[in-house]
């Protein structure tokens, strides 16, 4: 596992919104339209959110436009929607409000981002990339 700073030059930093999940009071991500390329959608991907990695799928809005909606413990949470969503303690933790900026560090595109408050700084611990054949694998045992 590889430890990396957000401000290496190997991470590329981009400017996120805080906004609603419909007309509820949860948070979700909304990233840049120009970012299309660097988040996969419909993919689980990995995100650093204060120090513990989590999980997330990748949704395209009714907008179009691409956003996290929930962060979850572990990929087959994410991909079903089951369990805890770790975004809106985040939020509250940092009395962050909607509309507000977030930035989103892209560091290991398609795989592995972190989420930090414009304000804060971030070390992250860079998982290794599973076998593909072995992801396939377990995506095939976790479905229902």
């Amino acid at each position: 596992m590889e430890r990396i700073a957000n401000d290496n030059d190997a991470v590329r930093t981009v400017r996120a919104t805080l906004e609603r999940v419909g007309r509820t009071d949860r948070p979700r991500i909304d990233l840049p339209d120009g970012e299309r390329d660097a988040f996969p959608v419909g993919e689980v991907v990995r995100v650093a959110l204060d120090g513990r990695t989590r999980h997330a799928r990748v949704h395209r809005g009714l907008d179009d436009g691409l956003e996290l909606r929930a962060l979850y413990d572990n990929p087959r949470q994410a991909r079903t929607g089951d369990g805890e969503d770790r975004l809106p303690a985040w939020v509250a933790d940092r009395d962050l409000a909607f509309g507000r900026s977030v930035l989103v560090d892209v560091v290991d595109e398609g795989f592995f981002y972190g989420v930090r408050a414009p304000s804060e700084s971030a070390v992250y611990e860079v998982p290794d990339r599973p076998d593909d054949g072995l992801a396939a694998i377990a995506r095939d045992l976790e479905e229902p």
